[in-house]
């Protein structure tokens, strides 16, 4: 950028990240030493365990046999409790591994031989769908732009707009009517630039008619297209609003880096000038099509619950699934009492909607960036011979730079390990999609397709919606059909984390429920592979069952460490042997990506507090096996002031501490000094992270606003019984003729004595005279009996409807 960024105005906390540059696109080369270390640390956790088992726990039985029927059964218990954590710290440094290797042996494309792909005869167009939920109209907005600068030669963005098309509230509306109109700003905006550049694509390709031969008039004036490539992003640069890291991010890396990209082509194509040696005809027109497809892209909405005939379940899966079921048809939109209905038209018709189709679909969430060339290096790679059955590749998220809370800089630091954890699993074939941003084959998709009939309509599902972690369920879906997963092993996409304790509540209480649900679905896989003669390779069975549990068991496992009080003999320092190497393995980690070492006790102290969060998520799995009921799906809060934390998350960290406390000295009584000090690193690891990531300020205003909860009511407004009455009062022919007479024992005869009552009310000759005997002979049993003794004069309409306001008062 030729012009510094100004410092953003929000307010950082002490000990929040300064340095916003972001971590390189390609991963360092690591050493031979870090690799060989890594399987050092692999043979220590195994052989530590082996030792720890035959040292203390077989010789428990040896000596003591049926003498110490406790010490017997606390021992299996314990022994299964470790071996559970410590095959959780094996999968890590496996999965780590992985990632070195891939990291070693990538090799970047050059910018030339993409290029020559994409000119060789490409059709595959790309849509991109951003799914939105109630998010902030300046946080869609870069999103919506990251994806409209990527350079794709047919592209098409869509935001699926999932809040409701017609609220109420003031401020509701004017943010939807905000984030409408964002497709139509970002269209405009590109229109003079993809028009100029397309028209020097024409030019060129009419010189080309009559010499084959490059001029030197020819390449200046590519180079100065690209200049007004760059001096159009430079403006744009300067003009953004520049209040946090992730508006930093945006306006250096996504417009900045296009910026220098461009840049350093310009300067390149002056040098060929001076060397007097010109590109061929060839490499000119890709350099010409590179402009021409940066600036140019489709902007569209569409909003699913615009339409009765889609799907309206709020879950982000169907958002996705309604307008993929749409894709590649033609519809015209008719009336209905219940709202508008697309039917599909063939041949002429005349067509209200077209949805085309793509060959390849790019899934993003609308908090979340990327960089300037993802589209084309993933479609690259799909495209690749070795690569026809890759169903979805992605670049795990990594996160933005420069957290102004402290809370955020170690949800980031979890996100960076995440990222070299989803790299490695691609090294055994056992990827997992990401949902945050993803390029997907439009032909896998309908492999895995399941189409039903509700309502009348077709539902198609794509993407599975049974859980919350729509993503991870695909994943096992595409493996059955023989599809593959990979990550490039690049970091080519980012994503926002959560500022603060209560939305990071609901972003981990989503990703600890579903993953024991899914897991049955695996299993049945592996036996299908093993009985087809294809069985699954064990450290991909391990890794995909790691993943799918671990919350689920590291969680109920670390309860019982905290809470019960194992026998002393049970203890030993092989243990800790055991999980040394991944807790070593995980600080250097987190050093390579530009944080601490410290950091991994900031960590552990992290996901003690988180103790309670990822128990519910797991007990929600629980409940949803049993009752089979969908877990509503919660959408993280990316907002610049606090979101509040439940009653139950705030008070439990408290005590954890506490019961942490007393633990150890009930321990240092008994001279148990192993339980000892276990309780009491946890207890200051846990007061550690509490001080420092939800704060006694916050804690004190989250409790009392739990406990006080419960006095606020909805407020009524007074026309409320009025609009209510008329309604009531109303006969829809409409609604009658397009659902016809009401199902028996669906409520009809309520709504007819409903209709009566109004009706009578409505009637000025009735107005205050006293009910009669044949009145109520003639009312429906059901309304009789909300008329309780002593309210004969109470105007029959009332007890049967109401309405709330969203507004509340005290």
């Amino acid at each position: 950028m030729s012009k510094p960024t100004p410092p953003s105005i929000r307010r950082r906390q002490w000990g929040a990240e300064r340095i916003r540059t972001p971590l390189p696109t390609v991963h360092r080369r690591p050493s031979d030493a870090k690799i060989v270390w890594g399987r050092v640390a692999i043979i220590i956790t195994v052989t530590a365990w082996v030792v720890y088992l035959i040292t203390t726990i077989i010789r428990q039985f040896f000596e003591y046999g049926n003498e110490d029927f406790r010490l017997s059964l606390e021992a299996i218990f314990y022994l299964v409790v470790v071996t559970f954590l410590t095959f959780s710290a094996l999968m890590y440094l496996v999965a780590r591994q992985g990632a070195l290797r891939r990291f070693r042996d990538h090799v970047r494309v050059p910018r030339a031989e993409l290029d020559r792909h994409f000119a060789e005869g490409h059709r595959g167009g790309m849509t991109v769908l951003v799914p939105s939920y109630a998010e902030e109209p300046s946080v869609i907005r870069k999103t919506l732009w990251s994806a409209a600068l990527q350079e794709y030669p047919d592209l098409r963005v869509v935001l699926l707009l999932d809040d409701p098309p017609a609220p109420t509230d003031p401020f509701i509306a004017d943010r939807l009517d905000r984030t409408r109109r964002i497709t139509e700003g970002i269209a405009e905006a590109l229109r003079e630039p993809g028009i100029r550049f397309a028209d020097d694509l024409l030019t060129f390709e009419h010189q080309l008619l009559t010499t084959s031969d490059v001029d030197d008039e020819a390449v200046r004036r590519l180079a100065d297209s690209y200049r007004e490539a760059v001096r159009w992003l430079h403006e744009m640069a300067a003009a953004e609003e520049h209040e946090d890291h992730v508006d930093t991010f945006f306006i250096e890396q996504v417009l900045g880096g296009l910026a220098d990209d461009l840049e350093l082509t310009a300067r390149a194509l002056d040098g060929s000038r001076e060397a007097g040696v010109a590109p061929t005809a060839d490499r000119m027109l890709e350099l010409h099509r590179r402009l021409v497809w940066i600036f140019t892209a489709e902007m569209a909405v569409f909003e699913r619950k615009t339409y009765a005939s889609l799907s309206h379940e709020a879950n982000k899966a169907m958002n996705l699934n309604a307008y993929i079921g749409l894709m590649g048809g033609r519809y015209r939109v008719e009336q209905t009492p219940d709202g508008p209905i697309l039917r599909p038209v063939l041949g002429a018709q005349r067509a209200d909607l077209v949805v085309p189709n793509a060959e390849y679909l790019l899934t993003l969430d609308a908090d979340s960036l990327l960089l300037r060339d993802y589209c084309l290096r993933l479609v690259y790679l799909l495209e690749q011979p070795d690569n026809e059955r890759v169903a979805v590749t992605q670049t795990p998220y990594s996160s933005f730079r420069g957290a102004p809370t402290r809370l955020e800089r170690l949800a980031g630091a979890s996100t960076d390990l995440q990222h070299i954890l989803h790299q490695g699993l691609t090294e055994y074939d056992a990827t997992f999609w990401v949902g945050a941003n993803a390029v997907i084959r439009m032909e896998a998709l309908d492999d895995i397709l399941e189409i039903e009939t509700v309502g009348g309509f077709e539902v198609r599902r794509y993407v599975q919606d049974r859980t919350v972690i729509e993503d991870t369920e695909s994943s096992i879906d595409l493996g059955q059909h023989g599809w593959t997963l990979v990550n490039y092993p690049e970091r080519l996409s980012y994503s926002a984390t959560p500022p603060d304790f209560g939305s990071l509540i609901v972003q981990r209480r989503r990703w600890a429920n579903g993953g024991l649900l899914i897991l049955p679905k695996f299993l049945r896989q592996l036996k299908a592979r093993k009985r087809a003669g294809d069985p699954i390779r064990w450290t991909e069975s391990m890794l995909r069952v790691n993943y799918m549990a671990s919350i689920a068991w590291a969680s109920v496992g670390l309860v019982f460490l905290l809470a019960y009080p194992y026998d002393s003999r049970l203890l030993s320092p092989l243990v800790l042997v055991a999980a040394l190497p991944y807790f070593i393995a995980q600080a250097s980690d987190l050093k390579a990506c530009g944080y601490k070492y410290s950091d991994i006790l900031r960590i552990y102290g992290f996901n003690l507090i988180l103790l309670p969060v990822n128990l519910a998520g797991v007990i929600k799995s629980v409940e949803q096996s049993l009752t089979g009921k969908k877990i509503p799906f919660a959408r993280t809060p990316k907002v610049r002031n606090r979101t509040a934390s439940p009653l139950l998350y705030v008070v439990a960290p408290y005590g954890i501490v506490a019961f942490s406390v007393l633990t150890a000295w009930r321990n240092v009584s008994d001279e148990n000094w192993g339980n000892a000090a276990f309780a009491a690193f946890n207890a200051f690891c846990a007061s550690w992270a509490i001080l420092g990531n939800i704060g006694v300020l916050n804690s004190l205003a989250d409790i009392w606003l739990g406990l006080t909860e419960w006095m606020w009511v909805d407020r009524k407004r007074d026309d409320d019984d009025d609009e209510a009455s008329a309604s009531v009062g109303e006969f829809d022919w409409q609604k009658a003729l397009y659902h016809g007479h009401t199902a028996p024992g669906s409520g009809s005869r309520s709504r007819r004595a409903e209709s009566r009552w109004a009706k009578r009310a409505a009637d000025p000759k009735r107005v205050g005279a006293e009910a009669k005997p044949g009145d109520l002979a003639e009312a429906e049993p059901d309304v009789v009996d909300a008329m309780q003794p002593g309210q004969e004069g109470v105007d029959p309409v009332s007890p049967l409807v109401g309405a709330t306001d969203e507004s509340r008062s005290a």
